[in-house]
């Protein structure tokens, strides 16, 4: 495992992180969750992250069991956790500083922590002052509830908002956000946000580097394996994102994964190890958040690290090629920006 800053603080993340969104609480099995627990932290992964929104608070509650029963040293890992949806209460959901800090306490109760290394704002809120948002997430760190505060999703001009409001009123910015990132999905990432890294060194601890599976290959038939997270026939997202399985985009994008899966073949890896590399490959990611459905897909996706030392830029540019998506005028998806 390799493990790099989160932005420009001082804190180091692995590389590779594994996230709770669906896996903890929904595949994996409560009494099943530690032993991936400790095929994570075999390979290194420090840094794990969930949301009060993943499954009902079931993601965390499951971090936390994991924390208490393994008995790691609380300096040794890294845990992120959002706040936006908490609940169907009118003040169950957003970021008005009413709902950040019960938000908040409420996460810590289920992680049975007494802070998070980084908590986030899972969606931007217009219906909140920025600075309440901004005065809210200081408090949280000034009690000691949390170490640094980030974004997830949020626009360039609305993570700009929150910085200017910080510096207005003597406040702390957030440090990072935690976009969706991969092959088939760019232009936030390479593009929107360039005038971030400049400005304030924002970190990036990106998600679905598979592209919810498609970028693994397994769905290359046009089949879906039994195991796989698009056969959880409740969950409408999952369910969408089957049936677009079907649509000429759907059967677009696994052609790509075809081709790009040759290159992974030169390289002698798999099309998940490669697609996670490619993520590596841009020095803004800081960490790559993967989950899982058996602790072997975790050995296996930390050997992304390793294939992402082997890429090369000719293979960076066929990548470029098979997909035809890259933001005008990036070189490099903007890795050396």
């Amino acid at each position: 495992m390799k493990y790099r800053f989160l932005g420009r603080t001082g804190l180091r993340v692995s590389e590779i992180s594994l996230g709770s969104w669906i896996t903890f609480g929904g595949q994996v099995k409560k009494e099943d969750s530690l032993a991936f627990f400790r095929e994570a932290w075999s390979h290194g992964i420090n840094f794990f992250d969930s949301a009060e929104g993943y499954l009902e608070g079931k993601g965390e509650e499951s971090l936390g069991v994991a924390f208490k029963e393994l008995g790691w040293e609380r300096s040794d890992f890294v845990v992120v956790t959002k706040i936006y949806w908490g609940g169907e209460g009118p003040n169950d959901i957003g970021l008005s500083r009413k709902h950040i800090l019960e938000g908040t306490a409420k996460s810590l109760k289920r992680l049975q922590l007494d802070y998070v290394d980084v908590i986030m704002a899972h969606r931007c809120d217009p219906a909140t002052p920025m600075e309440e948002t901004v005065r809210a997430f200081t408090h949280l760190i000034n009690s000691g509830k949390a170490l640094y505060w980030g974004t997830s999703e949020w626009s360039a001009q609305e993570i700009e908002s929150a910085h200017n409001a910080a510096k207005t009123f003597g406040l702390i910015a957030p440090i990072c956000d935690q976009p969706q990132y991969n092959m088939f999905t760019r232009d936030r990432v390479e593009q929107e946000y360039l005038p971030l890294y400049e400005s304030y060194g924002y970190g990036l601890t990106v998600w679905s580097p598979l592209a919810s599976g498609i970028l693994s290959g397994k769905y290359n038939d046009f089949k879906v394996p039994e195991d796989s997270r698009l056969a959880i026939k409740e969950d409408r997202f999952m369910v969408a994102f089957k049936e677009k399985l079907s649509t000429p985009e759907g059967r677009a994008q696994i052609e790509k994964v075809k081709r790009a899966g040759e290159i992974a073949k030169t390289l002698g890896c798999t099309m998940s190890q490669l697609a996670i590399a490619w993520c590596l490959k841009n020095k803004r990611v800081s960490s790559v958040i993967t989950g899982a459905s058996k602790t072997s897909q975790i050995a296996e996706n930390v050997k992304a690290v390793q294939v992402s030392d082997k890429i090369t830029e000719d293979q960076l540019k066929q990548i470029d090629e098979v997909m035809g998506n890259k933001p005008p005028g990036i070189e490099f998806f903007g890795r050396d920006i």
